[in-house]
């Protein structure tokens, strides 16, 4: 797939699916911002793509602040003209019950996984609208579909993202931009390297293709909803969890 001449930004860009798809969408000839919350690791992806001459500039931003995503926003409208592709990948939680998560907690689950991709595309926005194309994806995740045990919080949060995915479709497809979502089941990231070895071994076993998703096998989605492949697709939800959910 060419993307020649599209710049893109990816949130989470710096390591897992986010960079996944930083890379590859760079492979495919965009000019992609790795926008991410860790400056270190954001800047040895800028580095390592430039080592296979791939255009990947890194922007740091916090997903957690509203304004600092307005901040960062801006700062990239001021060296591109518009985002062409917009793929809101980031995401954070950890596994509690939901009768332990503190106040705080949840406030920031739901301020990174759903308030960080409402603020930063209302941000984008405008000029996608006014050269009346553009293409945005949105990284939700199964437990946003189906529910996960431990990750209540992040469910619902997730699961605010397919309803923006769909609501916002609506509302932009006079203006030709393409919103779809794709929903990761357990995949091979740091966060899931992070949680006990039970709670892997549970969700190995209930995948039907028998392994976690690679990090590259998100990316691929992605990059189908990001290329003209998808044109006439839009508020649409892809699963890509091997099998292990069926739910519509």
């Amino acid at each position: 797939m060419k993307l020649n001449g599209k710049v893109a930004m990816v949130t989470g860009g710096a390591s897992g699916i986010g960079k996944a798809t930083v890379m590859e969408l760079a492979r495919c000839g965009a000019t992609v911002i790795c926008a991410d919350v860790d400056e270190r690791k954001g800047a040895e992806v800028e580095k390592e793509a430039k080592q296979t001459n791939l255009a990947v500039e890194f922007a740091a931003i916090n997903l957690a602040y509203s304004a600092n995503i307005r901040t960062a926003a801006a700062t990239v409208l001021a060296k591109h003209p518009r985002i062409d592709i917009l793929v809101n990948a980031a995401g954070w939680n950890d596994i509690q019950p939901f009768v332990e998560n503190a106040p705080d907690y949840m406030e920031r689950v739901i301020a990174i996984n759903l308030g960080g991709t409402l603020h930063l595309t209302q941000a984008l926005l405008p000029a996608m609208m006014t050269a009346g194309k553009g293409k945005i994806v949105n990284v939700s995740s199964d437990a946003g579909r189906v529910g996960s045990s431990g990750e209540t919080t992040y469910a619902a949060a997730k699961g605010g993202v397919i309803a923006f995915t769909k609501s916002l479709a609506r509302e932009v497809a006079r203006n030709q931009i393409n919103v779809n979502c794709v929903c990761p089941g357990p995949t091979d990231t740091p966060m899931l390297q992070s949680r006990p070895e039970k709670l892997k071994e549970a969700f190995l076993k209930a995948i039907p293709f028998g392994r976690f998703a690679r990090p590259q096998d998100i990316a691929d989605a992605i990059l189908f909803f990001a290329s003209s492949r998808s044109d006439y697709i839009t508020g649409q939800v892809m699963s890509v969890s091997g099998g292990l959910t069926f739910a519509g």
